[in-house]
């Protein structure tokens, strides 16, 4: 990593401990192991993170800014309700394929021996997209597409079968891909 900024190097950093997070095995990851495959020192990563957590909170921000930036354009440019609950599943879904060590963390396999914040922080994230989708939900209901009675608990079944979508992507070593048969089960969720 010589002759790198400090902000390209956090990068590296980070990105080397997503891909780190992409092997089906899901073996704890260690400072020592992320340096060594960055072919740096313990100390070098230090520089860059006060701690381990401090680097999975790095993941986490951009989890959350990409997904609630996705969730947001969706809003802005769809007005049908149905339809943007529609997309940010998909969207949701086609993320953490995209994306497999960040559906360790999204899914709390990676933060299990971690600081407890992490978790809690992705529950919020969880909690987040419920909110979203409810929103979306009661759209559709003021557009005659829903009932808003229905809107949070059909939110959160919609954000229970996305978690399980995540977890068997994740369970089956990345093999059982989150977006398959995704528009039936939706056209099923959503009726």
């Amino acid at each position: 990593m010589p002759n790198t900024k400090t902000g390209e190097r956090k990068l590296q950093i980070l990105q080397m401990l997503a891909t780190m997070l992409e092997q089906p095995k899901g073996e704890k990851i260690t400072t020592a192991a992320l340096a060594a495959r960055l072919e740096v020192s313990e100390a070098a990563l230090y520089r860059h993170f006060a701690s381990k957590a401090q680097m999975f909170e790095g993941l986490i921000e951009f989890i959350e800014s990409t997904v609630f930036g996705l969730i947001n354009t969706i809003a802005e440019q769809e007005e049908r309700g149905l339809a943007q609950v529609q997309q940010i599943v998909v969207m949701l879904l086609n993320f953490a394929e995209r994306n497999p060590g960040m559906t360790r963390v999204m899914i709390g396999d990676a933060l299990v021996n971690e600081d407890d914040r992490l978790q809690a922080r992705m529950n919020q994230f969880i909690e987040r997209i419920e909110l979203a989708l409810r929103q979306s939900l009661r759209l559709a209901a003021t557009q005659a597409q829903a009932t808003e009675e229905d809107a949070a608990v059909r939110a959160n079944l919609i954000v229970s079968a996305v978690l399980g979508h995540w977890q068997r992507y994740a369970k089956t070593g990345f093999s059982q891909k989150p977006s398959q048969n995704v528009a039936p089960q939706i056209a099923i969720l959503l009726s």
